[in-house]
C-alpha cells in the first residue's frame, strides 16, 4: 500500500515499468466476468459525472486486491482514484465529509471483515444524516465491499454482513448476482442521494455473464424471477443465486420438483411484492442465505412472508442457512457454507415428504 510519507521519486531513482492492466484486454459488453462488469461501472460513472471519486486501501496504483479498479488511476488521474491509509473508520469518514461538500464518493472497504472498524461511522453517521438535515443534504455515497465465501480466504476475509447494514434504517443494501445486474446496481447506486452498501459476491467475481450497457437495468428495489417454477418458491439473493439454480436442476431431475427462485437484488429496500406473488402461486416459501441462522436476514423475511401470506402457505416457511458459529477456517468453510443438499433438505419437507 502506498504510505503517506512517501517521497516522490527523485532523479536517478529507477522507475518500474507500468504493469498492463488486466482488465483493459477484455471486452466489456457480450459474455463478460462480473470483475469486468463493476469495473466498467465505475469507469462510466466517473466518466459521466466529475464528483465521483474512487478511493480505499490499495484502489490505485495496484488497482484492488481483485483488480476491480484497475486503470481507473490511469485514466482519471489519483485525483479521483486514490490509496488511502489501513483505517476503514477515516476512509467512510472522509466520504461523508466529501458527500456534504457535493462529491459523491464510492469508497472500497477491503474485505468485508474490515467494515466492522467503519460500523460506527456507517450506522451513527452515514445512515443519519439525511434525515439530520430533513433530506437538504444528500449522502451520496455508496460503499463497495467485497463480501461473503467460497474462496478459502484467511480469517476476517469471509463474512456475511448484511444484516448489520441492512437493520440500519436510512441505508440501502444491494447484492448482485449477475454481471449484468453488477453493474446496472452499482450504477444506479452511485446516482443515488442515499447511501447505499454495495456488496460483492467475490466467488462470482471470475463467472461470466451476459452485460449490455445501453439498455437500462432493473432499479434498485426491485427482484429478479431467475428460474420461474410452481413447487417452492426459494428465495435467496447474491453468489447464493447459481447454488440455488443448482439445487433447482437437481429436484427437477432427481423428484420431479419445480423450484421459482427468487433472487431479491435488493435486501433495502425489499421487493416484497414479487416474493408474495410468488409464494402466492406455490404455497411454499425456503430461505437461503450465507450467514448465520440466528436473526439472520432469513429470519425477518420469514417473519413477515408468516404474518402477511398466512392462508397462502401450505409449510412452515423454511431456512437454509449459515451455522450460528463464527466463519470456520478455510478448510471447513465448504462444510459452513450452504449448498444444494442443505436446500433440497428444506425442500423436502415443505413437499411433506419424512
Amino acid at each position: 500500500m502506498t504510505q503517506i510519507f512517501e517521497r516522490p521519486p527523485a532523479a536517478g531513482d529507477e522507475v518500474p515499468a507500468p504493469r498492463e492492466p488486466l482488465l483493459r484486454a477484455m471486452p466489456t459488453e457480450g459474455e463478460v466476468p462480473m470483475v469486468t462488469a463493476i469495473n466498467r461501472a465505475l469507469h462510466d460513472a466517473m466518466a459521466n459525472d466529475d464528483r465521483v471519486l474512487v478511493f480505499g486501501e490499495d484502489v490505485a496504483r495496484l488497482g484492488g486486491v481483485f483488480r476491480v479498479t484497475e486503470g481507473l488511476a490511469e485514466t482519471f488521474g489519483e485525483s479521483r482514484c486514490f490509496d488511502t491509509p489501513l483505517a476503514e473508520s477515516a476512509i467512510v469518514g472522509v466520504a461523508i465529509g466529501m458527500a456534504i461538500r457535493g462529491f459523491v464518493p464510492v469508497p472500497e472497504i477491503q474485505f468485508d471483515g474490515f467494515s466492522y472498524p467503519a460500523f460506527d461511522q456507517i450506522v451513527s453517521h452515514l445512515a443519519k444524516y439525511r434525515m439530520r438535515t430533513h433530506g437538504d443534504v444528500d449522502m451520496a455515497v455508496t460503499i463497495r465491499i467485497p463480501s461473503f465465501g467460497g474462496i478459502g480466504a484467511v480469517e476476517h476475509h469471509s463474512e456475511s454482513t448484511e444484516t448489520y447494514w441492512a437493520h440500519t434504517a436510512g441505508l440501502k443494501v444491494v447484492v448482485p448476482s449477475t454481471p449484468s445486474d453488477a453493474y446496472w446496481l452499482l450504477r444506479h447506486a452511485i446516482a443515488s442521494p442515499d447511501p447505499v452498501i454495495y456488496l460483492e459476491p467475490k466467488r462470482r467475481y471470475w463467472t461470466r455473464g451476459a452485460l449490455d450497457t445501453a439498455t437500462p437495468g432493473a432499479p434498485i428495489g426491485q427482484a429478479a424471477i431467475r428460474r420461474p417454477g410452481t413447487d417452492v418458491t426459494v428465495v435467496t439473493y447474491g453468489p447464493l443465486v447459481d447454488t440455488a439454480d443448482n439445487a433447482a436442476t437437481l429436484a427437477a431431475e432427481q423428484y420431479g420438483w419445480s423450484l421459482e427462485i427468487v433472487d431479491l437484488r435488493s435486501l433495502n429496500p425489499l421487493d416484497f411484492d414479487t416474493v408474495a406473488a410468488s409464494v402466492g402461486k406455490t404455497g411454499r416459501c425456503v430461505i437461503m442465505h450465507e450467514g448465520p441462522r440466528t436473526l439472520g436476514f432469513g429470519a425477518e423475511l420469514a417473519a413477515r412472508v408468516s404474518e402477511e401470506l398466512f392462508y397462502d402457505l401450505e409449510a412452515p416457511v423454511l431456512r437454509a442457512t449459515g451455522f450460528d458459529t463464527p466463519y470456520p477456517p478455510a478448510r471447513l468453510e465448504r462444510l459452513w457454507l450452504p449448498g444444494p443438499d442443505r436446500l433440497l433438505d428444506c425442500v423436502e419437507k415443505a413437499m411433506g415428504m419424512p
